[in-house]
């Protein structure tokens, strides 16, 4: 089992920055994906931000075109945390924001691709 637990979020105006975090905690795996998804009031869960992991071959990204160049996703496994550092915020960017966990190297958007979710965080950027 994998627990989740993001934090970071909050309310921001159009322009700012925003970090947001997920912490994992439970069962340790030798390589993972981590994936960032967003769901914003009335619409449908979406892929962000993607970070797979390997001891051997090191970490990999991807993102949605709508996040990518503003968006950084990023993992400190020391400290077995995800970051997802969001810039040039705009008010479009506002949804709750779930991390979740895959075991194994993983290169997936799909939501049905992950094992392990979050409660999820509240990002609201105004304009």
């Amino acid at each position: 089992q994998v627990q989740l637990a993001e934090s970071g979020g909050g309310l921001v105006q159009a322009g700012d920055s925003l970090s947001l975090s997920c912490a994992a905690s439970g069962r340790t795996f030798s390589s993972y994906a981590m994936g960032w998804f967003r769901q914003a009031p009335g619409k449908e869960r979406e892929f962000v931000a993607r970070i797979t992991w390997s001891s051997w071959s090191g970490g990999n990204t991807y993102y949605a075109d709508s996040v990518k160049g503003r968006f950084t996703i990023s993992r400190d496994n020391a400290k077995n945390t995800v970051y997802l550092q969001m810039n040039s915020l705009k008010p479009e960017d506002t949804a709750d924001y779930y991390c979740a966990f895959r075991g194994g190297l993983v290169y997936s958007t799909k939501i049905t691709d992950y094992d392990y979710w979050g409660q999820g965080t509240q990002v609201t950027v105004s304009s």
